[in-house]
């Protein structure tokens, strides 16, 4: 800060608070200091306050060795009229409307917007290398004004360890709606350009953790009003001639390689029945007689002759063409989403209709009522988090877990009105039950509840006042056709690298150990709805397990010969 002057200031933050304007974030030692295994990404926020009168640009500056490793983008505000649902409890920041930090932008001609007596924040990753050196180094932020001189700054320091992040084993899906983005860029949907956009959200995707995808051979039927219908998203090309079907998968193949490219390896096929009870068809389109029309949709129950006809035709097909190409185990088919128990009949009947056709393959679906997987229904059941015990009871193999709006009250989520700590602490909760996947709704859905419209994203966060702000997104749809990425994401995708570390010391310790330390001190056990709920002890534990790891790998070179 230049001397004398008092009208800015900087704190350096963790990226677990979440800075309103109005509010001075309380600024701790221990929030300056980090660690990272090689290959990780580590971040932290820089927040500054100005007293200027208008608003005024100032130039972002980094002193660092490291500084080729490091990105700096703006946390922005964005609105939300629906922050909660009417259940609530006291592990929430705010419960009314308002504007929120969750936007993350990159800066431009790197200058951070100055204004009169808000507080604002940068993000600050530091990608570390696989070939890091290991030690600590120290980064330096600063805001210049025209003439060079330092408005405010702020050190942290980023210590590397001298291990390997491990590749993540954890099978992570966040729902891709592909009709969303066509929608939104206003794209024919398969169009060169439509794949030219959709690599950028893939690229993303699987950078951030994300290595399972729902995959729309048919446009899934999801979210969508009983007679409504999404834009058409089938990847599948089918044509019907003289009653019987023929099947061109030509663009589920390009899907599968644009995805693997990224680092995606697993494909859940999109559901064979509508949501909620499995009682009619999704939409299918077909070529017939030189015109393209829509053959089931609401209108089709799910158990008619015709839709039989088909099922057998298109399963046959596409298990024969994913078998070719070595995919059976990589990838999953749903049968209906969410059925709960006055849906069990329903759900049987579709179950035994597309049985016959899906030998050798696995199944999932996302449903909490455990008849549902004794009745041996579904080979891998997605009970949501506060649905989980029975399924951990009857400890359920490769068991998975989902959250969504209705998790509103003791389990961890996502809300922008959370903090950010209720976001990561789900990679402890996971690797603590050895939990094999996790599933969510919403990686980019841009429609109001029901798809009944499509949102703007940037001015409607909640799906149109019906689900709490972020439930429905992770990324924002950018003007350059790349996603500008949440500060959400950030949370989340480092509570997937804390599962990895985790199951790196688990391989030096043992799991026991490692969930000894975990609990250390807390005088309980650690549930899916009793945990800590404070970024200090997020923080510490992670940093005790760098410094576990950091001491063994230490022992271990020591004692080689």
């Amino acid at each position: 800060m230049i001397p004398g002057r008092t009208d800015f200031e900087m704190k350096i933050l963790s990226p677990l608070v979440k800075v309103f304007p109005e509010e001075a974030p309380v600024e701790m030692t221990e929030n300056m200091r980090y660690s990272g295994l090689k290959g990780e990404t580590v971040s932290f926020q820089a927040a500054y306050y100005g007293a200027c009168m208008t608003k005024e640009y100032a130039q972002v500056a980094v002193d660092s060795e490291i500084r080729d490793w490091i990105r700096i983008r703006s946390v922005e505000l964005v609105p939300s009229a629906y922050p909660c649902n009417a259940a609530y409890d006291d592990n929430y920041l705010r419960t009314t409307p308002g504007m929120f930090p969750d936007l993350l932008r990159d800066l431009e001609d790197s200058k951070a917007a100055l204004i009169p007596r808000q507080w604002r924040a940068l993000w600050i990753d530091a990608e570390i290398p696989e070939d890091a050196g290991a030690g600590s180094y120290e980064i330096v932020i600063s805001l210049k004004n025209e003439k060079g001189e330092d408005l405010c700054s702020g050190r942290g320091e980023i210590k590397v360890i001298d291990a390997l992040l491990p590749t993540q084993k954890l099978y992570h899906t966040e729902w891709f709606h592909g009709d969303c983005l066509a929608d939104y860029y206003g794209m024919e949907p398969w169009s060169e350009e439509y794949w030219e956009m959709l690599e950028n959200y893939i690229e993303v995707y699987g950078k951030r953790g994300m290595n399972t995808i729902l995959t729309p051979v048919l446009t899934p039927p999801l979210d969508t009003a009983v007679g409504g219908e999404r834009t058409t998203i089938q990847l599948a090309v089918i044509k019907r001639e003289k009653g019987h079907y023929s099947f061109d998968f030509s663009r589920l193949k390009r899907w599968i390689a644009l995805c693997r490219k990224y680092g995606i390896r697993y494909f859940e096929i999109s559901h064979l029945f509508t949501q909620w009870g499995a009682e009619y068809a999704p939409k299918v389109i077909v070529r017939e007689d030189g015109e393209v029309k829509k053959i089931f949709g609401w209108e089709t129950e799910s158990d008619s002759l015709d839709y039989r006809d088909f099922l057998k035709e298109y399963l046959q097909a596409l298990t024969s063409i994913l078998i070719e190409w070595g995919m059976e185990d990589y990838v999953y088919f749903h049968t209906s989403d969410e059925p709960s128990e006055e849906h069990l009949q329903s759900y049987q009947r579709a179950r035994k209709m597309i049985e016959p056709y899906l030998q050798g393959f696995k199944t999932i679906d996302a449903l909490s009522d455990h008849a549902f997987y004794e009745k041996g229904l579904v080979e891998k059941p997605v009970p949501a988090s506060d649905c989980i015990e029975p399924f951990l009871k009857a400890k359920v193999p490769g068991l998975w877990t989902y959250y969504c709006t209705a998790q509103c009250t003791a389990v961890a989520n996502r809300f922008m009105a959370m903090p950010s700590a209720r976001n990561r602490i789900l990679g402890v909760q996971l690797y603590k039950f050895g939990i094999e996947g996790f599933l969510h709704w919403g990686f980019n859905f841009y429609n109001s509840q029901f798809s009944l419209k499509h949102i703007n994203p940037y001015a409607v966060t909640d799906a149109d006042s019906a689900f709490p702000s972020g439930d429905a997104f992770l990324v924002y749809p950018g003007d350059d056709k790349k996603p500008e990425e949440s500060l959400r994401l950030m949370v989340l995708f480092h509570a997937m690298q804390d599962i990895r570390a985790m199951e790196l010391l688990e391989h030096l310790i043992g799991r026991e150990a490692v969930v000894k330390e975990m609990e250390k001190g807390l005088g309980r056990e650690i549930t899916f709805s009793e945990y800590p709920m404070s970024d200090t002890w997020i923080l510490d534990f992670r940093r005790r397990v760098n410094e576990k790891i950091e001491e063994m790998t230490g022992r271990m070179n020591t004692e080689m010969p």
